[in-house]
Parts: structure tokens; C-alpha cells; sequence
């Protein structure tokens, strides 16, 4: 009996729908889920994400994120049996931490060889590979200021004045990698004993320490402190959202840290992590940092803040990434044995 051309139409139309919905199903063509942990601010991870994915479309980007010490904490935590595959946007001195715990895979980017020497694991194949530069800074809310008739504090030790008693906010070292780059650089610019006694004559003035080193900026924008110590993204696009601060940045010196890149020692793919490495040293990526942050790993793509000095390099003040993450747990302790009556309820 003769097929017709009509009942052909139909097996071919049935064949193409099984063989689309297999296609479909198949393990090689599903999208490879990378978890990454993070302490990238949640305003930046979106776009982050979005430009990735349109690079590696087989790729999907899945996030645990929170603040530096938080994510610190969980990833040293889960040691034994590590969940993320790729750290993405962690301070290289949190990197360094796990990079002693042999927790993390020595990989080489493509486009390595553009990342400045300071902004990276100086080891041929490094563990960790730099994004941006992250510094301190201060947000100091004019309007309130006017209020109380507080002056404009141009350093730190303006802030230990008996004027600005229960005016100030900042980061709790713990939990913020802002934080602690403040009381790292407090500690190496003055030396210890300095050091010390620089952060019980802040103590004295200081409203409350915050587990977030966003919220101080955002708290003195909102005006529910004067002089809010955070870092200089927020304090840029706080002033640029409207807020009536001003940056200050003291002469002393900015602490200051690096965002970094690491891909897990227990990853079971690789491949992906690899490419998501790959693709944070790239223009593309840094184009992105730059919208957010003054100093880049690929210095040939830095655009100027708004809100930030051209010349932010030159404030830095010296910074030696061996010893903070050599003595971090120690300076927690004492800062915590100090302070932590301030802290605010977790």
C-alpha cells in the first residue's frame, strides 16, 4: 500500500519533535551551574552576571553572597566538604587565607600577563588573580553636620575629637573586608601600640560598628549618623544618588585591599571555572569594575569616578597583604576583646 505524501509529513513533523525534545534533554547541551561565592555588593552582581553569560551561554552563574568575613567564615568552615566552585570578588587577603588551607587550584588566566604585578598572586601560576582595587573613605553627611556643628574632619585623627562623640559608624572588621583593611592599615601606618590607641579614642566616639561595609555611607547619607566609615564605591554612588555627603579621604593614608578570583581545589568542573577566570581579566569584565571602582586590574581601562580624585593611587597607604592575612585572626581577637560592645545584633 502506497504512502502518501501528507502521512510522510506527519511521521517526519513526529521524528523532528522527538528529536528536538531529546536534543533538548541531552547532557551535553545542558547549561553547566558554577556556584560562586561572593562578596561583591548585590547593585553589581546582576550586570556582572549578565555579560558572562551572553560570553559563555553554556555557562549559568549561581550566587551565595555576603560580607567578606561572612563568606570568609563559611568557606574556611566548609573545608571538609567545599560547595562553591569559583570565588568571585573576595579580598585577596581572604584568598591568601584559603590559598594556606590548600584550598584553592594554582590556574593561570589567559590575558594574565596585563594584570598589574600588585593585584595578583606573584607566583607564576597564581592562585588568586585581581579584579579591582577596593579603599577606605569617609562619608560626611553636610546637612547634619551643620546641625550639630561638627567641622570637616580631613584625617583620622580628627575623628577622635570630643566633638564627634556618638557620631561615627564603620564596619566591623569581622564581618567586612572594609572593615578590616581600615584596622590593617590603622595598625601597619601607626604601628601597634599606635594603632591601638588610635581605635580606643575612635571607640569612644563610635555609634555603632555594622556588619556591612556599605551601611556606614548609607547610614550618614540617610542622616541617621554624621560620619559614616566606608569604602570608596559607596561613597561615590551614595553622593551620586543624591545623598548631601562629602568624600573625605584622610591624609594619613587609605587602607585597602584587592577584589580577587579563585577557582576551588574540589570543583568537579573545572572547564566552566576556568572559563569564568578567564573571563575576569578580560576588557570586557574590567570595563564592568570600572563603572564601580578608581583602580582596575587592567590599568589601561580605569576611568575616573565622579566623585573620586584622578590621583586615589597616591592615597593609598603602604600595604603588606603577607602580613594581614598572616595576623588576621589575632587582630580579630584583640579587636573584638576592645570593641564588640558596639557591635550591632547580627
Amino acid at each position: 500500500m502506497r504512502t502518501t505524501f501528507s502521512t510522510w509529513a506527519r511521521r517526519l513533523g513526529l521524528l523532528g519533535t522527538v528529536l528536538a525534545t531529546a536534543l533538548a534533554a541531552s547532557p551535553a547541551l545542558a547549561k553547566t551551574e558554577l556556584l560562586v561565592y561572593t562578596a561583591l555588593e548585590a547593585d553589581q552582581i546582576k550586570a556582572y552576571k549578565s555579560a558572562f553569560e551572553q560570553d559563555h551561554p553554556e555557562i549559568e552563574l549561581k550566587f551565595v553572597r555576603d560580607s567578606t568575613g561572612i563568606v570568609t567564615a563559611r568557606l574556611l568552615a566548609e573545608k571538609a566538604n567545599p560547595q562553591a566552585d569559583v570565588v568571585w570578588g573576595l579580598a585577596a587577603t581572604s584568598l591568601m587565607l584559603l590559598d594556606k588551607e590548600n584550598m584553592l587550584q594554582p590556574y593561570a588566566p589567559k590575558g594574565l600577563e596585563a594584570v598589574r604585578a600588585n593585584m595578583r598572586d606573584p607566583r607564576a601560576t597564581p592562585t588568586w588573580v585581581g579584579m579591582d582595587l577596593w579603599s577606605s573613605a569617609v562619608c560626611f553627611n553636610t546637612v547634619e553636620a551643620a546641625k550639630r556643628k561638627l567641622p570637616t574632619p580631613t584625617s583620622w585623627a580628627d575623628l577622635t575629637k570630643p566633638e564627634f562623640k556618638g557620631t561615627l559608624t564603620m564596619p566591623h572588621p569581622a564581618s567586612s573586608g572594609t572593615g578590616f583593611l581600615m584596622v590593617s592599615a590603622w595598625l601597619q601606618m601607626m604601628g601597634e601600640e599606635k594603632g591601638w590607641a588610635f581605635m580606643d579614642a575612635l571607640h569612644q566616639n563610635m555609634g555603632v560598628y555594622t556588619h556591612s561595609g556599605s551601611k556606614p555611607c548609607r547610614q550618614a547619607g540617610a542622616g541617621e549618623f554624621p560620619v559614616g566609615l566606608s569604602f570608596e564605591y559607596r561613597a561615590n554612588k551614595t553622593k551620586k544618588d543624591g545623598a548631601p555627603i562629602d568624600i573625605i579621604f584622610p591624609k594619613e593614608g587609605l587602607g585597602w585591599d584587592v577584589e580577587a578570583t579563585g577557582v576551588m581545589k574540589t570543583t568537579k568542573k573545572l572547564d566552566a571555572a576556568k572559563a569564568l577566570a578567564d573571563w575576569s581579566v578580560t576588557k570586557k569584565a574590567n570595563e564592568l569594575y570600572a563603572a564601580n571602582f578608581a583602580v582596575l586590574a587592567l590599568p589601561q581601562v580605569q576611568e575616573r569616578l565622579e566623585f573620586v580624585p584622578s590621583d586615589l593611587e597616591k592615597m593609598l597607604a603602604k600595604n603588606d597583604f603577607v602580613w594581614a592575612a598572616a595576623n588576621r585572626d589575632r587582630i580579630l581577637t584583640e579587636w573584638a576583646r576592645r570593641y564588640e560592645a558596639k557591635a550591632e545584633k547580627k
